[in-house]
């Protein structure tokens, strides 16, 4: 989502309700993470929290990480993967520093939880390529800090496949230019660790499909970003799409769903023509039957190229996201959102061809 989709927005759309952690999962569903991750491409949702409030805030009251009862439901839906936001500043206070053993135990705690739900797990630290309000790549953030955020992390969750690394949520006001050297700083530090696991890289921009052939500020990204470098050659691009008038996710209406597909296919034939990989991090539209067949529609782009898509995540669901919000697919008090029935057919197929992801196999 665009620039308003900020710390302030989420902060006053949540709930100040207390999360409640009090449903274990079965023994059955304690199966191999590992051996599940491997068979389908990624059917994700966004569970939206863990990036909530100021830095300071107390977890369970300014922020919260998804609860198991949220993380069975979408398990039980069908959902494969799950796109974890969080804050960099939590889990890092102080650039070059160590990781933050508490905040690290929550993260950890919840990844146990989402993969004993069977469920992929995509690491995000969802700051807009900024740090205490300070940009990444500039004097106060430099391109080291970044790397060596990524280094902590990846030798955390080392050569664990059902763990992906997303580099960052939406870079924007920067140049591609100036993101490229921060991207390569940061992979070439996750790689020195010995962790082999798929890195998402999204592009400035916001890192919207509609706006990746596009000259931009510093160059486009369909042009900068084609300079990533990864020696395990195991990354995909990804890019957000929305369906409303500026393509932010921010409105009530869907007007250009159609525009929304035509990016996502114009995309997947950039993929195409330079052998890369992509993933839909966000994509979302309120509930109307215009907007839920868009959402069909998006989501059937990437599952008919299943060689260049690692796969999708809906925005968004969150234990502390009001039913109010127009993108939320969080299970109200009517049950399930009008929404689901966009993904549902690609959630419960079963087939053998989406079981199998060509894109996620080793390259």
């Amino acid at each position: 989502m665009a620039a308003v989709k900020t710390e302030t927005g989420k902060a006053f759309w949540r709930r100040a309700v207390t999360m409640s952690v009090a449903i274990t999962l079965s023994a059955t569903s304690l199966v191999s993470a590992e051996a599940f991750a491997a068979q389908a491409c990624m059917r994700g949702v966004n569970l939206s929290g863990a990036e909530f409030g100021e830095i300071g805030g107390a977890p369970d009251r300014a922020y919260a990480y998804p609860s198991t009862k949220t993380i069975r439901y979408f398990a039980e839906k069908g959902f494969t993967s799950v796109r974890l936001p969080f804050k960099w500043e939590r889990l890092q206070p102080k650039l070059k520093g160590g990781l933050d053993p508490a905040e690290l135990k929550r993260l950890d705690d919840t990844v146990a939880r989402l993969k004993a739900a069977r469920l992929r797990v995509v690491l995000d630290p969802h700051n807009f390529a900024v740090y205490n309000q300070k940009q990444i790549n500039g004097p106060d953030v430099p391109t080291e800090a970044f790397a060596d955020f990524w280094m902590r992390l990846a030798a955390h969750y080392v050569d664990d496949p059902s763990i992906v690394f997303g580099l960052m949520n939406e870079p924007f006001d920067m140049p591609a230019s100036q993101w490229l050297p921060a991207v390569n700083a940061a992979i070439a530090a996750i790689r020195q660790v010995g962790a082999k696991n798929l890195i998402l890289v999204p592009g400035v921009s916001w890192t919207g499909a509609h706006s990746w052939l596009s000259d931009g500020y510093g160059g486009a990204n369909g042009e900068v970003m084609l300079g990533v470098k990864d020696p395990a050659n195991n990354y995909a691009y990804e890019v957000h799409q929305y369906l409303d008038a500026d393509f932010s996710g921010t409105k009530d209406e869907c007007s250009r769903a159609d525009d929304a597909v035509s990016a996502l296919e114009a995309f997947t034939a950039w993929l195409r023509k330079n052998d890369k990989r992509g993933y839909l991090g966000e994509f979302g539209a309120p509930g109307a039957p215009p907007c839920v067949e868009g959402i069909r529609k998006m989501a059937g782009v990437v599952e008919k190229n299943p060689d260049r898509w690692v796969g999708w995540a809906y925005w968004v669901a969150g234990d502390w996201w009001p039913e109010t919000e127009m993108l939320n697919i969080q299970p109200g008090k009517s049950g399930d959102r009008p929404q689901l029935a966009g993904l549902t057919p690609y959630l419960r197929d079963f087939s053998a061809s989406a079981s199998d992801c060509p894109s996620l196999r080793n390259r």
